[in-house]
């Protein structure tokens, strides 16, 4: 997702490039195809899908579904939830939610390429009346406000430049009391980041913060942190198991190379030496936004 810039034409046309930029970034010609076939030829049946059959593919952030699964542990889900999962990649932890806990989830992310593909997929274990999907930017949200008890995103917002507009947008559209939970990716103290990686082939799209200046936003915005916990060690070790993956089992049909291309090993290693050498590190946070809007927070001055 990327910001419609605020600041006049010249911010405008800068913004709408880089968004451009983005999209390309993840967009893919016949995706759908491609990974109904890699299913075959892995063996599994396309027309009679499980939703582990997926697990190589769906979830596209470190740690995959444990990740997810970690994430969610704390919220005390339930069926009557509505939530909103931005950045929804080919739907993989809208999914797991809806089926894990029974909740309403609502997709949305740029690519409209994955929107279908996650509709597909959706449609085909079954799951297709409790989750459903939409393109659009994160910045310009097409609901109402208050229309959520639960905002989720992981791995998202490196490519929102705008982070402010981006967490008052969210504080929008949850209902007071609702949550945010997140898994993110933010700037580490070893220096800049080594690219291509999964996110950004190079620095114009990349948008990562200090964890202390997230923590500050977050606050100025209005919400209460529940939830901080620093799970960097946790996705370096996961790293370092997928590089020797890489070199040493043959390849899966079934991969995340479908998704980013000739330069998956690439990404893929230089998001461990991220990571190694501290250039990147990974938050897991649950945020509230109060019934009351704080005195002195953006939310009370809106």
């Amino acid at each position: 997702m990327m910001v419609i810039g605020k600041t006049g034409v010249r911010d405008m046309h800068s913004s709408n490039k880089t968004l451009h930029k983005v999209y390309a970034h993840y967009a893919h010609l016949n995706l759908e195809e491609t990974i109904l076939d890699a299913l075959a030829a892995d063996g599994k049946n396309p027309d009679s899908l499980e939703i582990e059959d997926l697990a190589p593919i769906d979830q596209f952030h470190l740690r995959g579904r444990k990740a997810t699964h970690d994430l969610a542990r704390d919220l005390g889900l339930d069926r009557n939830m509505q939530v909103l999962d931005l950045g929804c990649g080919l739907g993989g932890a809208s999914r797991h939610l809806a089926k894990e806990f029974g909740c309403r989830v609502t997709g949305l992310d740029l690519s409209e390429d994955y929107c279908q593909v996650a509709t597909t997929l959706t449609q085909r274990l079954g799951l297709a009346s409790r989750v459903s999907f939409m393109q659009g930017n994160a910045l310009e949200l097409p609901f109402a406000d208050g229309s959520f008890d639960l905002v989720w995103t992981q791995h998202m917002t490196m490519n929102i430049a705008d982070k402010p507009g981006f967490y008052q947008e969210v504080w929008r559209v949850l209902k007071p009391g609702g949550r945010l939970a997140m898994y993110d990716i933010l700037a580490g103290p070893g220096g800049e980041v080594l690219f291509p990686v999964p996110w950004a082939r190079d620095p114009a799209t990349s948008f990562l913060v200090a964890p202390q200046l997230l923590l500050d936003l977050l606050a100025e915005t209005g919400f209460d942190i529940q939830i901080w916990r620093d799970v960097t060690e946790s996705a370096r070790l996961w790293t370092r198991a997928t590089q020797e993956r890489l070199y040493l089992d043959p390849p899966r049909t079934l991969g995340l190379q479908l998704l980013l291309g000739r330069d998956f090993r690439k990404m893929a290693h230089n998001q461990f030496l991220n990571l190694q050498q501290e250039r990147i590190t990974l938050i897991e946070a649950v945020v509230r936004r109060p019934l009351v809007a704080k005195p002195g927070t953006h939310a009370m001055m809106s």
